[in-house]
């Protein structure tokens, strides 16, 4: 037998031999931080239920000069998706819940547009990204509606593939599934999870929106890249669509959800999820498309909440997250009983992830990856870049600059202009300002740009899109319909936007 002083002087040696592997971190994550013209991250490592590494870098606000420390509190999107699947395992394990019956079970009233997604689809089809639907990302980016609304308007969205057909991520989709879980306690997903993980796993800290984040004392601002340039810029609020993205953390708590599931569901002695539903969720359920596809990660599956790929032969279960200004990266070496969270406040970030496999190999002993050129072959950034990206921007401008102007249409511009609806989408409207004519969803300004033949490329500037939209003109000579492609997703229709009378004007 063992006594508690060896024990202790055991789990000291074992957390000293992983610091060692990890000698030339700090100036690792340094150099990341001017590689990618980063702000702030903060880095932690656990090794079952210790804590190895927990540091904050560069700053949660630049202009103040404040550094961010392992309290600073980062939005974590899409990280948010492992605490909704744990939430759903929690009611498996009671009873609640079961993995594999029809959603339309337990709330009578939910409908997909697709009638057989509607009658069959289950919470494992939801957290997998099986149901159909493409990401549909304009219904929820800035909009005003609540998540029971949202939740309605999925029988407004059209599928581009069959029922469990392929892997698509979907957030809406995922959306939902938390508004069940709320919904079979009776109460909300926020609830659910600040009872049954937040307080026993004693993630004081964390909070579910930018609102509440901003009146705490320590909290990163978000920022992103303008050329060189480190701009800050507002945070977004995601509170509707909260169970796919929502959550602000820190390290000190991040850590505890860490230790939580590389023991399995255990947290301090106590039992929190099954071993059995653990497994599930850490399960591949689902072939899914991997952005980092490479030697080193071949393949790739989506589980409940979670990615599961093979890392350099290493069995790795993780998941990332973007919102404005922020990224993530939360990631597993189960088999090494190993968790790493980075968490960085720049927009689109590689950082949590160039930072999270450099710990992989340093800590299974392996030959580091150069994943900077990696990541910058991905991204287009090789040693052409800044021409590449300078003469993009110059065409660009002469593109704009020689785009015909509202003067140059071949009608009228009051053909085009007025409220047009979608079901699922709400409304668009198309006005003339004093720069053209422009149109307006969920808040969101979106230039006009003429192409000819009811033709207009409409700049999306947020995402990077220019999209060409079409109206359709009557014999009326007004635009009855104007149809946008908003979901990028191969097979996908546009979205088609139908004219209002000016009798349903909101």
């Amino acid at each position: 037998m063992t006594n508690s002083n060896s024990t202790s002087t055991s789990t000291i040696t074992a957390i000293a031999s992983l610091q060692s592997k990890l000698q030339g971190l700090d100036e690792f994550i340094t150099s990341q931080l001017e590689q990618w013209n980063g702000v702030g991250t903060a880095v932690a490592i656990v090794h079952k239920d210790q804590v190895v590494w927990n540091k904050g870098y560069g700053y949660r606000d630049l202009e103040a000069g404040l550094e961010v420390t392992p309290d600073t509190l980062f939005a974590i999107g899409s990280s948010t998706k492992s605490f909704t699947a744990a939430a759903a395992a929690q009611l498996v394990d009671e009873g609640l819940l079961d993995w594999d019956v029809p959603v339309k079970t337990y709330l009578p009233e939910f409908k997909m547009c697709d009638s057989v997604a509607t009658e069959r689809l289950t919470i494992r089809d939801m957290l997998c990204h099986r149901s159909g639907l493409p990401r549909h990302e304009m219904v929820w980016y800035n909009s005003p509606r609540s998540r029971e609304e949202l939740v309605f308007n999925l029988r407004h969205l059209e599928p581009n593939q069959d029922f469990r057909n392929k892997w698509q991520y979907q957030n809406i989709v995922y959306m939902a599934a938390g508004y069940l879980i709320g919904h079979l306690k009776g109460t909300s997903w926020e609830q659910v999870v600040q009872e049954t993980l937040f307080n026993p796993l004693e993630m004081n800290a964390s909070l579910f929106s930018v609102e509440k984040m901003q009146q705490q004392s320590n909290y990163a601002f978000p920022y992103t890249n303008q050329g060189e340039q480190k701009v800050r810029i507002p945070f977004r609020s995601v509170n509707a669509i909260g169970p796919s993205g929502s959550i602000n953390s820190n390290l000190t708590d991040m850590t505890a959800w860490l230790q939580f599931q590389v023991q399995q569901g255990i947290w301090k002695g106590k039992t929190l999820v099954s071993k059995e539903q653990m497994t599930e969720m850490h399960s591949p359920q689902m072939a899914c498309e991997s952005p980092f596809l490479s030697k080193e990660l071949p393949i790739s599956a989506y589980g409940l909440g979670w990615i599961i790929e093979p890392y350099r032969g290493h069995s790795m279960i993780h998941h990332g997250g973007a919102i404005d200004g922020f990224a993530s990266q939360v990631a597993l070496l189960p088999d090494e009983e190993i968790g790493i969270v980075v968490l960085s406040n720049t927009n689109g970030s590689v950082i949590p992830y160039t930072v999270a496999f450099y710990i992989m190999d340093r800590l299974l002993g392996l030959e580091p990856t150069d994943w900077t050129s990696t990541f910058l072959g991905l991204m287009g950034q090789g040693e052409h870049a800044e021409v590449e990206e300078h003469v993009d921007q110059q065409q660009q401008k002469d593109q704009h600059e020689e785009s015909p102007s509202v003067q140059h249409l071949d009608r009228p511009v009051s053909v085009y202009t007025g409220v047009y609806n979608h079901p699922g989408y709400g409304d668009l409207l198309v006005h003339e300002t004093d720069d053209g004519l422009q149109t307006r969803l969920n808040d969101i300004d979106m230039p006009l740009q003429y192409v000819g033949k009811d033709c207009f490329s409409v700049s999306l500037a947020h995402f990077g899109w220019n999209l060409d939209c079409t109206f359709k003109v009557n014999e009326e000579q007004v635009a009855s319909s104007v149809s946008v492609p908003f979901v990028l997703e191969p097979n996908a229709n546009p979205i088609v936007f139908t004219r209002l009378p000016e009798s349903e004007k909101k």
